[in-house]
């Protein structure tokens, strides 16, 4: 396994050309707002069919599993559930575990490029530094078959700080 290749693109996650693109879901698995429902609008119907067909007892915090894409550009979408630090769920660990878990199911399904979100970091109130650092850390560290990873930032402000921070790694 190679070391991947991480840019921070400023975009839509939903118009990625990527193989996969990571969608940062609830535990119901049935869409929800932020990253997921744009996912499920854009994507369409097909995306839902699929996780009701998937995942019938939902996903755990920290788990990934994949769908189809429905009428996104990429060809699948790897869906993590990361933890609510509103709630109460502050264990970095899951954090980490849901860009793991995406990487691990990007490998089992031959995918070579993968599109993230930044994982718990909007409706779900992680601090935003700690998210982009677990997010840059886990990605550039984990052993995987992909090539090209995208943390994508809707925010011009949320891409310059994943900017900053892959160049700190450089």
């Amino acid at each position: 396994m190679s070391s991947v290749s991480l840019t921070a693109v400023l975009g839509d996650i939903t118009a990625q050309h990527v193989d996969a693109v990571v969608n940062a879901a609830n535990n119901a698995m049935r869409g929800g707002g932020g990253v997921d429902g744009a996912i499920h609008r854009v994507g369409g119907p097909a995306i839902l069919q699929d996780c009701i067909a998937r995942f019938p007892d939902g996903l755990a915090t920290g788990d990934a599993g994949w769908t189809t894409a429905g009428d996104l550009p990429a060809k699948w979408v790897v869906h993590t559930v990361g933890p609510n630090w509103n709630a109460g769920q502050r264990d970095r660990s899951l954090l980490e575990s849901c860009y793991r878990r995406a990487l691990e199911v990007a490998d089992e399904l031959g995918a070579r490029s993968i599109a993230f979100p930044l994982i718990s970091a909007g409706v779900y109130g992680w601090p935003r530094d700690d998210a982009i650092a677990a997010a840059v850390d886990t990605i550039l560290s984990t052993p995987t078959r992909v090539a090209d990873a995208r943390i994508v930032a809707f925010d011009e402000t949320v891409h310059r700080h994943v900017q900053e921070a892959l160049d700190a790694r450089r």
